[in-house]
């Protein structure tokens, strides 16, 4: 049975350091593959944060080695985005998903309940976050009261 590391990312729309976040990044996204039977990459794809860090994981998979991973883009709910350019999206990710317990939420809500839902998916929640307020903030509270395992980039 493959035993399955499941990461997540989360971070702020905007990054202000893009090349020392994005060499923090890869060298943690590498070690993982290196050291994980089997790693499951969950992104929001809501910011440059997520850009970055799916631009590092597509890096790695080339650089290192690209079976023992997948890159899975967790969207809130159905949007136009992907409607309209699916075959896009789908070449770009490994997978695409919609999270169930967010799908019919309303747009605000079902952010938080995705996030919720990625956090409680894994072993491991990595956060970009340089304040202490918005929904990168209040899903890393949720990691910590789920006592998940952290990883925090500034």
């Amino acid at each position: 049975m493959l035993n399955v590391y499941t990461v997540c990312f989360f971070g702020h729309r905007y990054v202000d350091n893009y090349s020392e976040l994005d060499c923090q990044v890869y060298k943690i996204i590498c070690e993982l593959i290196k050291t994980k039977e089997y790693v499951e990459f969950l992104i929001g794809r809501d910011g440059e944060f997520d850009q970055l860090v799916s631009s590092a994981i597509i890096r790695a998979k080339r650089n290192i080695f690209d079976a023992n991973s997948s890159h899975t883009w967790v969207l809130p709910y159905q949007k136009a985005e992907y409607i309209n350019n699916s075959k896009e999206f789908d070449e770009y990710y490994d997978s695409v998903e919609v999270c169930d317990c967010s799908a019919s939420a309303h747009p605000k809500t079902a952010i938080t309940l995705r996030n919720r839902n990625m956090v409680d998916r894994s072993e491991l929640c990595i956060f970009y976050i340089t304040n202490h307020n918005g929904g990168t903030w209040t899903t890393l509270k949720y990691a910590k009261s789920r006592r998940k395992k952290i990883i925090l980039l500034q």
